[in-house]
């Protein structure tokens, strides 16, 4: 009812108080009936419902500048800013995002997807505000899982030295991902539960600003001085010694105490922070009891909370996590470590089996790497399993601290290639190609489940830096009997003809089977190869297929400047080989969100089209030998 009359920004403020409260309710029922369907991120969105309210109430759009750290925390604010309909399609292919989108909305002041993010890019606006001598908000949302990440500290290092307003949101929900981990958490904690200090405060305003003479003006006298009874109460006070004005903590789910809150928060003279409690998965008790599941969930039943979807086979995580507890238990130097992805990476067994020998970094993937390298050099096996896209925030440490020193950590990559519905922050598509170009890293894939679980044993044992990346989502169990020991920089003949030659990467091997299938159906001969290595390549199987094969086909799941296919070709042409090399891969862009089965098709990597693309190239091979 209350939705109905949302259709742009700033239309909330219609609603007397009492209409406020049923509208949050209709949100919630709203976000759990869509996204039951559609699948997306649940639990963060119920757990900000009334936070997103309250400041769309406080502040004017698109004027004032809201940044949501991560981003996946949004489907409210979309909904107060008139996109109800998309959420049809959300996350579908075409349709509205699940995250920030500037391209999408006015609203939206900046793309995210990454953790830890909101507040650099919000400290750039307000500077850029102060310089052009505009006058708007800028209000940055972070989530207290997003703390655990230094990118955060760096920005509020920045921030402090702000003369000019800017507020600050702090989420905490005491959760990010999986449950909060470390120093931060544990001093969120003492503000949750500073209820002296909190008591105190609120019954001394009351008590004093009820004087008939002068209340008014000893309560703001007692404003300026808190910080010192703060210090009293509050233990560290590590924001406000920062130079950080810090206000809370606030109920989260209280729209009248927020109002307030963001009305004191408007009138600093430089940086504030709102420490604002929500709880994640707020009015949908399967998502209140689990939230991490119903962080990133697909279709569901709502009366119970069960995935609809049935009968799902291991995905490839599922492989990783079997094999990693199987590991653990006759190697007590293997050392598992993950950035707040505990059960997304499947490291949950292995952390339930073996609690003295998992880390979890938090969000702060950077550090992660490091971490690894130190546990390394002392003599350990680590293991940091983290999906690929998350891996891009510690290239740095890869090449300075592990390759440089050549240590034996192993990075397994999870979430390589297409990722689906998360959209461009979250494909997979450059690891291939920020890998292999690091000396000393050595960059497997496997073609099945089978083999992952050869290759995390092989990477293990193998003393050098290695990264063994795989996809998302279920995980290939055909040719369970071509298993042939892996070699060092040594791929797999499983068929062998000539004429044409598919060298597969990793999980386009299912892709590639079906495509030799329909060139044989046509008439054309094919060999299959497995290439298992993307670094080092296999040289010497170039080199036999350059005797008896005019096309050599690569197919690959990442973008295709700098990946496995240009190493292919490039070995050939300074080889000098009497072979044409055909790279299939995706086109240098940023992939959308969508089906991976729809962004194959879109990129042209699914089957039909890639062997359309395979004839076209042969014929013209063939036609240019003749003339020749």
């Amino acid at each position: 009812m209350y939705l109905e009359q949302i259709q742009k920004a700033n239309d909330i403020k219609q609603f007397k108080d009492g209409e406020l409260e049923d509208l949050a309710e209709e949100i919630r029922d709203f976000l759990i009936e869509k996204i039951s369907r559609t699948g997306g991120h649940l639990a963060s969105n119920l757990g900000v419902v009334e936070l997103t309210m309250a400041m769309h109430l406080s502040f004017d759009l698109p004027r004032d500048k809201m940044i949501w750290d991560v981003g996946h925390q949004s489907y409210t604010h979309k909904l107060l800013t008139g996109r109800k309909k998309g959420f049809d399609e959300l996350r579908k292919y075409g349709g509205m995002s699940g995250f920030p989108k500037r391209k999408e909305s006015d609203c939206d002041a900046f793309d995210t997807g990454h953790s830890s993010t909101s507040i650099s890019a919000g400290l750039g606006y307000v500077r850029a505000r102060d310089i052009l001598g505009e006058d708007y908000s800028v209000i940055s949302v972070i989530g207290d899982g997003s703390l655990t990440g230094g990118m955060a500290y760096e920005a509020l290092n920045n921030a402090a030295n702000l003369k000019t307003n800017f507020i600050i949101v702090l989420n905490d929900n005491n959760m990010s991902i999986s449950q909060n981990v470390g120093g931060m958490s544990r001093y969120l904690d003492g503000l949750r539960t500073a209820e002296a200090y909190t008591d105190l405060k609120n019954a001394v305003e009351q008590a004093v600003g009820s004087f008939p003479v002068g209340g008014e003006k000893l309560v703001r006298h007692i404003k300026r001085t808190k910080s010192s009874i703060k210090q009293l109460f509050v233990p560290g006070m590590f924001f406000e010694d920062m130079g950080i004005k810090y206000l809370g903590p606030i109920d989260g789910h209280n729209l009248k105490a927020l109002g307030r809150a963001f009305m004191e928060a408007k009138r600093v003279k430089g940086p504030v922070i709102l420490h604002v409690m929500t709880k994640k998965g707020r009015g949908y008790f399967p998502a209140e009891e689990d939230p991490a599941r119903f962080h990133g969930t697909g279709p569901f039943d709502i009366a119970t909370g069960e995935p609809t979807a049935k009968g799902k086979k291991d995905s490839y995580t599922d492989v990783f996590g079997k094999v990693i507890v199987d590991m653990g238990s006759k190697d007590d130097k293997l050392v598992a470590l993950t950035a707040a992805m505990e059960d997304g990476t499947g490291l949950s067994v292995f952390h339930r089996y073996y609690p003295e020998r998992f880390f979890d970094v938090g969000i702060a993937e950077g550090h992660g790497v490091t971490f690894a390298a130190g546990l390394a050099a002392a003599g350990m096996h680590p293991v940091f399993a983290v999906y690929s896209s998350f891996l891009q925030r510690g290239f740095d440490q890869i090449i300075h601290d592990v390759c440089l020193q050549k240590l034996p950590v192993v990075f397994a990559v999870d979430r390589a290639g297409l990722v689906g519905n998360d959209g461009e922050t979250h494909q997979g598509v450059f690891d291939l190609s920020y890998l292999t170009m690091i000396p000393n890293m050595t960059v497997m894939s496997p073609k099945n489940k089978w083999e992952l679980a050869d290759m995390i044993r092989f990477a293990v044992h193998l003393n050098a830096p290695v990264s063994v990346r795989y996809p998302r989502g279920t995980a290939y169990d055909g040719f369970a009997e071509y298993r042939a020991p892996i070699a060092y920089g040594k791929s797999e003949l499983i068929y062998e003809e000539e004429d044409i030659a598919i060298l597969s990467m990793g999980h386009m091997f299912e892709t590639a089977v079906k495509v030799r299938r329909r060139l044989k159906d046509i008439g054309y001969n094919c060999t299959l190869v497995n290439a298992r290595f993307a670094k080092p390549i296999d040289e010497e199987m170039v080199l036999e297929l350059a005797k008896d094969h005019r096309l050599i086909v690569t197919m690959e799941e990442n973008v295709k400047c700098g990946g496995f296919g240009e190493k292919i070709l490039e070995f050939a042409e300074r080889s000098a080989l009497d072979v044409r090399v055909f790279s299939l891969a995706l086109p240098d862009d940023y992939i959308e969100h969508g089906s991976v089965e729809t962004l194959r098709r879109e990129v042209m990597l699914d089957e039909e089209s890639v062997c359309t693309k395979i004839v076209t190239e042969y014929i013209r091979e063939e036609s240019g030998r003749r003339q020749r």
